[in-house]
């Protein structure tokens, strides 16, 4: 990909690997802890943001975060300086984040309607006892596709989408670019039982290409050391992690989700129901970035209470407009939902 961008541009090519080379030797510090685990069901752990700050009293709103299994959770709790939930928890509600952990040999073959079904309800059903109603759910990017999946199957007090998928063939041309490049990696995922992040983020550097080697000469020029740099570093290395999925989830988004858009056909049942936008009974919001080159706005589940925003999928949760463009916005929803009394 390099070579193809930087083909004409000598310069280019080496000030994209002179930024490469600067990224991977810089320091990265400590490391943030993750939260305590609130609740468990086999792998997953559902992390409670309410033990410190404001929410740390049981009477605040549970509310229960859906991050993509697609790189780690920690984007909503990217650092000090850009937590999504630790800044909610200033606002009434205690954030309980998703974490989707490693799948083991046993999970290999486990589907993303087998997440909603084994992982996602019965936390849902935990929450819910334990705090005696119902919980939100507010759902980012596949994490999204779950949540709405989980709340036409479950009691939900409302759902929250942010930058989600449900509409596949609002891909458009992508969709076949994405088959080509799984149709190559499929044989030796299905012998591995997983689809490595790898993979995945191969194809998102496919997305925008030039983009990708433009960022990397940009970081060359930063101050070593400078907020910038450090957020940088931050966000590449969450961009570039996390853990595999298991081969059921990487086949099933791949030829029944992108292939043959089982969402956005109103065909994906979970739990014995269809998963359909209008089959919810709860508030729900759709948070749409206009400008995203991962998940189209085309590919929105088309909610009837949609909010646009001006940033793009990883921007709207820790760029410098985050709080005018998403955070506060889901504050305000969030807050004005009714509780059972």
């Amino acid at each position: 990909m390099l070579q193809s961008e930087t083909a004409e541009s000598p310069d280019r090519r080496a000030a994209a690997l002179g930024g490469l080379r600067v990224f991977q030797e810089a320091p990265r510090g400590r490391v943030r802890r993750p939260k305590p685990a609130r609740f468990r069901k086999g792998r997953v752990r559902l992390r409670d943001y309410g033990t410190t700050g404001a929410s740390r009293d049981d009477a605040a709103r549970p509310v229960i975060f859906v991050p993509s299994l697609i790189n780690p959770a920690q984007i909503l709790d990217l650092s000090a300086d850009a937590s999504l939930l630790e800044w909610l928890t200033t606002t009434g509600v205690r954030p309980l984040l998703v974490d989707w952990g490693s799948p083991p040999p046993r999970d290999r073959s486990m589907d993303l309607t087998q997440h909603v079904e084994t992982l996602l309800l019965p936390l849902i059903a935990k929450v819910t006892e334990c705090y005696g109603e119902p919980p939100v759910l507010v759902g980012y990017c596949l994490g999204g596709t779950l949540a709405l999946a989980a709340a036409c199957a479950a009691r939900v007090a409302g759902l929250a989408l942010i930058a989600t998928p449900w509409r596949f063939t609002g891909f458009g041309r992508a969709r076949a670019e994405i088959a080509a490049l799984w149709n190559a990696a499929k044989p030796a995922c299905e012998a591995m039982g997983l689809v490595p992040v790898e993979v995945l983020q191969s194809g998102f550097w496919r997305l925008d290409p030039g983009k990708t080697v433009a960022k990397y000469e940009a970081f060359a020029r930063l101050e070593p050391g400078s907020a910038k740099q450090k957020a940088f570093i931050a966000l590449e290395d969450w961009a570039n992690g996390g853990a595999p999925l298991p081969y059921g989830a990487g086949r099933q988004l791949m030829e029944e989700f992108i292939a043959a858009d089982l969402p956005g056909n109103g065909a994906w049942q979970v739990a014995g129901v269809l998963a359909n936008p209008a089959r919810l009974t709860c508030p729900a919001i759709d948070f749409v970035s206009r400008h995203d080159r991962i998940v189209p706005a085309a590919s929105a589940a088309d909610l009837s209470d949609r909010h646009d925003v001006a940033a793009g999928h990883v921007g709207m949760i820790v760029g410098s407009r985050r709080r005018a463009e998403l955070w506060d916005p889901l504050a305000d929803w969030l807050s004005a939902l009714p509780r059972p009394r």
